[in-house]
């Protein structure tokens, strides 16, 4: 609690005494009061005791630890890509994805001060880079913090009317801070993709439409990518998410991650991944859950 600034640390003392004394109902997420991962706690669980935690990590080990039932992460934003790190500390968490979240982001503009006294806008990467051409066009510089909420916290700390903090709004009336603009975002799209880990699966209901998500090295021999696939499009099944990355400091793209639509027992998935384990040097499933919104652009 210490890393956070001085005006979120009553909140957190809170919610974490709270959550603390009822670890089953408890959902870790990262960031301060008020951040966007909170937000998604809330409409994942809405009887859940929100648990903040300061890093993705920490999230993960209040789960691992019995702290948290479960943990609810972003892995991904429709206008930003990716979100850093979470390729490399999923598969080494010992967690399983039990579920999926969709939240709309609003990004607002905050301060201490006047509109027209703002120079400089604080906030985690991920929100500056979805606001990145707005700020510029406003003549406002961008300084990374680790979390949105967290930032709207520092800048109450700082009391500078030339510093703003770019966080949901809910943030603005947490820590008393002035909203300038509540929706700030390039694009009206913009939806970040939580997943929900815990300890153990879940069962679903019957019928329920399933995602998988799962991780895989290909061998160094050439069309590896493609035969590794070749399962999938024999079998019919739906790639929803494909995407490589480094290990290591290695340059060589050569570890995936993927998402598909279905689950092991489903006879079609079951014969992909067997083609899949062949032709690769490992396969690790992360989750099988139920999906939250139907992927194919509607």
């Amino acid at each position: 609690m210490q890393q956070f600034p001085g005006p979120a640390q009553p909140l957190i003392a809170r919610m974490t005494e709270a959550a603390l004394a009822a670890p089953e109902k408890a959902v870790a997420y990262q960031g301060a009061p008020g951040a966007n991962s909170h937000i998604a706690a809330l409409g994942a669980f809405p009887d859940c005791l929100p648990l903040p935690c300061f890093g993705f990590g920490d999230a993960i080990d209040a789960v691992r630890e019995g702290r948290a039932d479960r943990a609810i992460i972003p892995i991904e934003n429709s206008q930003h890509g990716r979100v850093a790190d979470m390729h490399f500390l999923l598969p080494e968490s010992g967690l399983v994805i039990i579920g999926e979240y969709f939240l709309p982001i609003r990004h607002a503009m905050m301060s201490i001060g006047e509109r027209a006294r703002i120079r400089q806008a604080i906030s985690h990467e991920q929100a500056l880079g979805q606001c990145r051409h707005w700020l510029a066009g406003q003549g406002i510089s961008a300084l990374a913090y680790p979390d949105t909420a967290g930032a709207a916290a520092r800048v109450r700390e700082m009391d500078d009317p030339e510093i703003a903090a770019l966080a949901p709004p809910m943030a603005a009336e947490l820590y008393g801070l002035t909203l300038h603009e509540a929706s700030i975002a390039d694009a009206d799209h913009n939806t970040t993709r939580f997943v929900v880990l815990a300890r153990e699966a879940v069962p679903a209901a019957a019928d329920t439409p399933m995602m998988t998500t799962l991780m895989f090295a290909v061998k160094n021999v050439p069309a590896a990518l493609y035969k590794a696939l070749g399962g999938f499009a024999t079998n019919g099944i739906n790639l929803t998410k494909l995407e490589s990355y480094q290990r290591e400091g290695s340059f060589a793209a050569s570890e995936f991650y993927c998402d598909v639509e279905g689950g092991p027992g489903d006879a079609a998935l079951d014969r992909a991944l067997e083609e899949l384990r062949f032709q690769t040097k490992w396969v690790r499933l992360l989750g099988t859950y139920p999906r939250a919104r139907k992927r194919g652009g509607d």
